[in-house]
């Protein structure tokens, strides 16, 4: 089955799919409609790493809505595991998890998506049986391509913020058409492509602090 998988470079069409979820059956591409989203896998529920993670993403519900960005989970287990681990997430971590959860206890998303390790692949071919997921992040923009991936062994909760920081990151790129330094976060200096000449840079934006000639500030505010 590996040898089938898409590839899923940066810049290429996220694939399609249909699922059950939290919130009812949907179709990936309907779903998106146009807007940013981030897709994000889960080994299993009822797992303590992933409670932690499902708990903080809803918390920040707020900060993605302000940058128009739809969330949707994924976890390798049935529906009605999803609706009972909700619940002990909603209770632990104080929070109200409103974005839908796809279930995949088949593991079909996980493989459209190359949510899976190369150790469960090798075990795979042992043993058989079924792998689990690793904690895999899809950023999705409104033309549905995939603008950023990250993947985190299981064993490894991701940082929200740095999901949120990257976010803005690309949003800011898309809309003034700079890059951004290490590090950067929303109304910190960005960079000037070095396709753009200094000249038309301060046209385009006003003060430009040239460092180095292929490297060259400006602001462009939050």
């Amino acid at each position: 089955m590996a040898s089938i998988l898409p590839r899923l470079r940066l810049g290429s069409i996220a694939p399609n799919f249909q699922a059950k979820t939290t919130h009812g059956d949907i179709d990936f591409h309907k779903w998106l409609n146009g807007s940013w989203a981030i897709l994000f896998s889960h080994p299993a529920d009822f797992t303590p790493v992933c409670t932690t993670e499902l708990g903080a993403f809803a918390k920040l519900k707020d900060e993605f809505d302000k940058r128009g960005v739809k969330m949707i989970g994924l976890s390798a287990n049935e529906l009605g595991s999803h609706d009972q681990w909700i619940s002990d997430i909603n209770e632990v971590c104080s929070t109200n998890v409103q974005f839908p959860i796809i279930a995949d206890a088949d593991r079909k998303v996980a493989w459209l998506y190359d949510m899976i390790s190369q150790d469960d692949l090798d075990k795979l071919a042992k043993e058989g049986g079924i792998a689990f997921t690793i904690r895999s992040v899809y950023v999705i923009d409104p033309d549905k391509k995939i603008r950023l991936t990250m993947l985190y062994p299981a064993s490894t909760g991701r940082n929200t913020a740095e999901v949120l920081r990257v976010i803005d990151s690309l949003q800011t790129g898309d809309k003034e058409g700079v890059v951004t330094p290490i590090d950067w976060t929303a109304g910190q200096d960005v960079i000037v492509p070095p396709s753009v000449s200094t000249e038309d840079a301060r046209k385009k934006f006003g003060e430009v602090k040239e460092v180095k000639p292929y490297l060259r500030f400006t602001n462009v505010g939050k």
